[in-house]
């Protein structure tokens, strides 16, 4: 059965070049991968633009989402031909959640108070706001364990995220419906480890966690990044009988937010 085509979904404040050493991993093994560009403009809108992608990948497709990323492949993920979702250090909505509301459970990370607010036009003239990380404070918040040459290039190229993006709510969850897999950052200081282990128990994921890695584990850990997508693509690649599991945990029944002590939608 041929491998599905792997579909790598950056998140926000960066680029699809993240991805640079996980694309050179998975071709390495003869994985056929793409990564698109992703908007940052809103969940809604940067979903649809992701399903017209997925549209015109011939058979089937895994989706990997890093960060913001990963609430686009829930949305995007309910597409026919994606077999399988894959988390990376990302935030993992619920069908009518946003991201903030999520996010408002949990402790609030360092990277709230680093944000720097811009102004740019929609289409009708009116101003929106988006937000970058300041660049000063990137390299601790966003990838501490990366080189500080590299962080600092990262810092200085960063791509703004509008802020609409984190209060529009997810319109479906592909994930209960879809195998997923999920690896999560131990020491990410943008999405906290407690928010990706929450999300990621809650879709009933398969987990690996690396207890050091900052927020770019993309960048730190590819060849780890990989080893998890590449569980991913074995698993799709087989009858769902015989899937392989490759040492990852077993599915945990999904919480609730009232099995985390925190308020009912």
């Amino acid at each position: 059965m041929p491998h599905p085509t792997v579909v790598l979904v950056h998140g926000a404040f960066a680029d699809a070049t993240g991805w640079m050493g996980v694309i050179a991993e998975l071709r390495s093994s003869g994985i056929p991968v793409i990564a698109p560009p992703n908007p940052l403009r809103g969940l809604t809108s940067d979903a649809a633009y992701l399903a017209s992608v997925l549209t015109q990948v011939e058979g089937a497709a895994v989706l990997v989402g890093h960060a913001y990323g990963g609430a686009l492949i829930t949305v995007a993920g309910a597409a026919e031909n994606v077999v399988g979702l894959v988390y990376v250090a990302a935030y993992v909505p619920d069908e009518g959640e946003s991201l903030g509301r999520l996010q408002e459970e949990f402790p609030v990370p360092p990277l709230t108070d680093s944000l720097k607010e811009w102004t740019y036009p929609l289409h009708d003239g009116a101003p929106a706001v988006e937000v970058t990380i300041e660049e000063q404070a990137f390299p601790t918040v966003f990838a501490a364990d990366v080189p500080e040459d590299i962080a600092g290039v990262l810092a200085a190229a960063q791509r703004p995220v509008a802020a609409a993006a984190f209060t529009e709510p997810a319109a479906v969850a592909a994930w209960r419906t879809k195998p997923s897999w999920a690896l999560v950052a131990g020491a990410d200081r943008t999405i906290g480890p407690e928010v990706q282990r929450f999300g990621a128990a809650r879709a009933g994921a398969l987990v690996a966690e690396l207890p050091a890695a900052s927020h770019a584990v993309a960048l730190s850990e590819p060849s780890r990044v990989a080893d998890l997508i590449k569980a991913a693509v074995r698993a799709t690649s087989c009858p769902p009988a015989r899937r392989p599991t490759d040492g990852q945990t077993d599915r945990a029944p999904r919480p609730r937010l009232s099995d985390q002590g925190v308020r009912q939608p």
